[in-house]
């Protein structure tokens, strides 16, 4: 396990994860951070624990919306959509090079 320092809306925590899933963690705590924050600064949530429950609410919804219980990414999880998606970039970059420099 690797532990990461990570600050949301201004809180520091130590998040442990396993090796390799750093990136992700650290996006998904930007991520989260981004909605915290913007819920604070809409001024219609107060209080840390009420933000966190409507972030974590809105994270879930959207979470929800685009998970399909049929379909090509059914039964996968999250971080198993991410490295698909990354291998799917890996194979158009290297598609498309060819065209952006051509010979």
């Amino acid at each position: 396990m690797i532990h990461l320092d990570c600050t949301i809306m201004g809180q520091s925590y130590r998040l442990a994860c396993r090796e390799g899933e750093e990136r992700t963690l650290r996006e998904a705590v930007h991520y989260l951070d981004g909605k915290m924050c913007a819920l604070r600064d809409s001024g219609k949530v107060r209080g840390t624990d009420r933000i966190a429950v409507m972030a974590a609410l809105s994270v879930a919804a959207e979470f929800l919306s685009v998970k399909s219980p049929e379909g090509p990414l059914a039964g996968m999880s999250v971080l198993e959509v991410k490295q698909k998606l990354e291998a799917m970039h890996t194979v158009l970059d290297a598609a498309l090079a060819p065209r952006e420099n051509p010979a």
